[in-house]
């Protein structure tokens, strides 16, 4: 289930950007901002911040939700908080009060998601809606028009043993740069202006 199916025919290379780099939120900023143009809707963007703060490695997305309400004016929705998260036990009814909420608006997704040991630390900005639950097999709605991935720690097995030892330290610091980052390229939206990513301070 897409719930922002009203995009145009085009689609952008995924973005893959190291959290330890020094211009990830640049880079990032400046990849949104060109997914935002690449898509039709009627001026909403919603932030869907999938993840739980019970575990490490899942609190990805409560994190980047909590740090983005941070940030004022906030041109963005934002639905999943460490003091209300979006996860696999009320994301229906959430996609649901978002549908009613915003029924035309553009959709991204966020969650934290297990990958290669060579791929730890890589934020990922893909096309497509996110499918949620399935590192760990669960059966989940699928959200958004394109989503964004932090690779938080290694996969393959063990996955909640893996996702309950990851490193607060590492999934905080990719939380706060994909809230950086998506709040830059939502000021550089909406005041039309692509080229001057660097001038916000971090």
């Amino acid at each position: 289930m897409n719930l922002s199916d009203n995009c145009k025919e085009q689609l952008l290379p995924p973005l893959k950007v190291d959290y330890r780099n020094e211009t990830a939120v640049d880079q990032l900023a400046q990849h949104l901002v060109q997914r935002f143009h690449s898509h039709t809707y009627s001026d909403e963007i919603v932030i869907v911040c999938i993840g739980t703060d019970r575990s490490t490695g899942d609190a990805l997305g409560p994190l980047v939700g909590s740090k983005l309400l941070s940030y004022k004016p906030l041109p963005l929705h934002v639905y999943g908080t460490l003091e209300d998260p979006v996860h696999a036990m009320n994301l229906s009814e959430k996609l649901e009060a978002i549908r009613q909420e915003h029924p035309h608006s553009l959709i991204i997704a966020i969650d934290a998601c297990l990958g290669q040991f060579s791929n730890v630390g890589n934020i990922n900005v893909i096309d497509g809606p996110l499918k949620p639950g399935a590192g760990v097999k669960k059966e989940l709605p699928a959200v958004g028009t394109f989503h964004i991935t932090g690779i938080v720690n290694v996969g393959g097995f063990m996955e909640y043993f893996v996702l309950q030892n990851t490193r607060l330290y590492v999934v905080m610091r990719m939380a706060e740069i994909i809230a950086a980052g998506l709040f830059k390229a939502s000021l550089l939206h909406s005041s039309g202006d692509s080229q001057r990513v660097s001038a916000f301070p971090e």
